[in-house]
This record gives C-alpha cells, sequence and structure tokens, in this order.
C-alpha cells in the first residue's frame, strides 16, 4: 500500500497500465477510424495510425471530422472511468481516466506537436495552434484530478502512475516501432 492511498495498491495495479495503454492506442485509432467510416471513406486500421484506403477523403471537410475522433474517443474513455469511479469507487478504473490523459499530453509535449490531432484539428478550424491542445488536455486532467480526488489518490501514488504511464508509453511505441502496426 503507497503511504497517500486508503486503499491498498499493489503490483497488480500497476500492471494493469500495460494492457490499458494499448486499450487506449486501440482506442484512439478506432475513434479516427468509426468517424471516417460512418462518413463513408474506407478505412486502414493500425495501432498508430488511420488513414483512407484511397489515399484521400471522400471531401475534404472529412479530415477535420477524422481528425475530432481522437479527443473525442480519448475524452469518452475517461469519463466512462469517472462515471464508474464516481459509482463504484473502482481504483482499477483509474487507468481507463489516466491514461488517455496522459497519451495526450506525452504526444503532444514530446511527439512532435505539429504531428499530434490536435494540432491539425487547430489548423484545420483556424483556431490558435495550443487552443485544442489546452482544451482537451484541461478537460481530460480535470477528469483525473476528479478520479483522484473520488478515489484518495495523492501526489505519491500519482507520481509513481506518472513513471508507470511513461514506461507504458514507451512500450506502445516500441510495438509499434518494432512490428509497424
Amino acid at each position: 500500500m503507497l503511504p497517500d492511498s486508503p486503499k491498498p495498491i499493489d503490483v497488480r495495479f500497476f500492471l494493469l497500465f500495460i494492457p490499458v495503454a494499448y486499450f487506449s492506442y486501440l482506442f484512439h485509432e478506432f475513434g479516427h477510424w468509426s468517424v471516417g467510416e460512418i462518413l463513408g471513406n474506407r478505412m486502414v486500421y493500425s495501432m498508430n495510425y488511420v488513414w483512407p484506403r484511397d489515399g484521400h477523403y471522400l471531401q475534404q471537410s472529412h479530415d477535420l471530422y477524422v481528425s475530432i475522433g481522437d479527443p473525442a474517443f480519448s475524452v469518452l474513455q475517461a469519463v466512462i472511468a469517472l462515471l464508474i469511479i464516481e459509482k463504484f469507487g473502482a481504483l482499477y478504473a483509474y487507468p481507463f481516466a489516466f491514461i488517455p490523459m496522459f497519451n495526450r499530453f506525452f504526444s503532444d509535449l514530446l511527439g512532435g506537436f505539429s504531428k499530434q490531432d490536435e494540432a491539425r484539428i487547430a489548423v484545420l478550424m483556424g483556431t490558435g495552434t495550443y487552443l485544442v491542445a489546452i482544451i482537451v488536455l484541461a478537460i481530460l486532467l480535470l477528469i483525473v484530478t476528479r478520479c483522484s480526488y473520488k478515489l484518495r489518490l495523492g501526489a505519491k501514488t500519482n507520481g509513481s502512475i506518472v513513471i508507470v504511464s511513461t514506461v507504458c508509453q514507451l512500450l506502445g511505441i516500441g510495438t509499434y516501432k518494432l512490428f509497424n502496426i
């Protein structure tokens, strides 16, 4: 048990972050894929990238909508985790809220901001470069803060979670690079 957590937190909790990180990658891309398919585009799906099979969207505006699929699904995943935590106090739902926030922060900060979905959305909408990223990260951070408060997870626990999440992020990147999936 970590000293700032009222609930027992053991290695199983931290190991849960690994499959949740992979799930979150796939769910993130599923956001792009599903929006593209709903709009009538034939989409190709991989662990870290989705694109139209024909190399272009049926309409130019579809690029914006498909790009919005990622932040929308990331927020959706975190909201579902928040609802589970609010209703049941389920500690094991916390990774499903934390990982989307961490992935977006990690990617925006270290993944080349101009390559990220939030930057593409900002360009396509003609807004400030960082506006969409700030809004998405603020929403996700508020959700994580509420979940953390509800579960009474303190700074030490969340510091450990950041370390574990960094390892999970690097595992995901390594898997993608190694297998190009």
